[in-house]
């Protein structure tokens, strides 16, 4: 396929960015002697609310993005086997937590250009048992929520958004989480910032977010810090039968900084996007299309659209001469009806969602770490040239790093 053998390291695919001030606090973390939810995982809290610009008692940390969904739609009231609309182009996460949350998925096709929820189908979709939509900010790109929003207003719809890849994004002024009743973030190792495995609530409604701090720690009324802290030994009640989905402080050490650099990763992102962009400009694949006016995309994801017939290779063997170049890539995603057990369990084909299945069959990842550095920067523009159709790096150098 045009790929000699290489010995050089391989380039880990989401490879996160870590730095002294993480290390370190972790290490202040260990030598503490408190690892589990505590003070850090507070501090994390109240900082991450101020970035979003709400009120603290808005926000909890949880262990996932896929704890944060399914607290939020037990702590929402949803009734058992209600509907729920999502995006058939997501994780499987995002479907598993509706069907944990004892409701039920329903898929409505995305928007070709933009690969988020297409608010066409999501109308179309609606049957009187839906209660609650489930939109998610696709690679950072922020879904139409004028439209979303005005579509759950009009049907009395919960919204509940996944923003696993949109810390950073924005709609009109508006930060991604702040739209919907709940907004859903992770931090897992690959995302825009980082604790390893961790997630965060955002709530509307301050009431919803007390009941969903509680249910993530077993159903508690006190977490451990209140309980064994230096304020002596707190009693607990159970007032629900929760779930074990707390943060630990461990994590949090990391997010702590992480999150204090989260402009700065993301202007790096955004440079490095630009400059494949530039240097793919001219090869047979589609790339992602520029964000729309009067929106904040952010960059988690950089997607390319391989089509064997316009480039003469097939995207999974796109992805295979890329591991032999030593370059991860990912698969952001094959559509969720083409796994076997939602197939199994619902009936559904991924023909049904014509555009979330061609896409799914079509993507791959690029690396978009802002941990990269120029000479892995164009290892990575150098193989995708060499295999789809081009030859050298092309593009301008990448600012920032050397």
């Amino acid at each position: 396929m045009g790929e000699t053998p290489t010995t050089e390291p391989f380039l880990v695919f989401g490879a996160p960015d870590i730095g002294e001030a993480e290390i370190a606090e972790v290490e202040a973390c260990l030598r503490s002697g408190w690892l589990g939810t505590g003070p850090r995982v507070a501090r994390f809290e109240r900082e991450f609310a101020a970035y979003k610009g709400v009120a603290p008692a808005q926000v909890v940390a949880v262990n996932s993005c896929t704890a944060a969904l399914h607290v939020a739609m037990v702590a929402a009231g949803l009734e058992p086997g209600a509907e729920v609309i999502t995006t058939p182009l997501t994780f499987c996460a995002t479907v598993n937590a509706i069907i944990h949350a004892g409701l039920t998925p329903v898929l409505a096709d995305v928007d070709p250009l933009t690969q988020n929820l297409d608010p066409a189908a999501v109308e179309a979709a609606i049957t009187p048992r839906t209660r609650a939509l489930l939109p998610v900010h696709f690679a950072g790109r922020p879904c139409d929520m004028d439209r979303l929003m005005a579509i759950a207003a009009k049907h009395g719809l919960v919204v509940i958004e996944d923003c696993a890849h949109a810390i950073e994004t924005e709609y009109r002024g508006r930060k991604a989480g702040t739209f919907g009743d709940f907004g859903c973030f992770s931090f897992y190792v690959t995302k825009n910032v980082v604790t390893g495995e961790g997630g965060m609530i955002l709530g509307r409604d301050e009431a919803h977010i007390a009941r969903a701090k509680v249910l993530a720690l077993h159903g508690m009324s006190k977490d451990a810090w209140h309980r064994f802290g230096d304020q002596g030994y707190k009693h607990y009640q159970v007032v629900e039968a929760g779930f074990k989905y707390n943060m630990m402080d461990l994590q949090a050490a990391i997010g702590i900084h992480q999150l204090a650099r989260v402009e700065a990763a993301w202007r790096r992102r955004a440079a490095l996007w630009a400059r494949y962009l530039d240097a793919f400009a001219d090869l047979p694949i589609g790339l992602p299309a520029a964000a729309e006016p009067d929106t904040r995309h952010a960059y988690h994801l950089f997607t390319i659209m391989v089509d064997e017939a316009r480039s003469g290779l097939a995207r999974d063997a796109f992805l295979e001469a890329m591991n032999a170049a030593r370059i991860g890539t990912g698969v952001h995603y094959l559509a969720v009806p083409e796994h076997p057990y939602y197939q199994q369990r619902f009936g559904w084909r991924p023909a049904q969602w014509p555009n979330a299945m061609r896409l799914g069959r079509s993507t791959a990842s690029l690396p978009l770490s802002p941990a990269l550095d120029e000479g892995q920067v164009e290892r990575v523009i150098g193989a995708v040239r060499r295999l789809l159709g081009g030859s050298g790096a092309g593009g301008r150098p990448l600012p920032g790093r050397g």
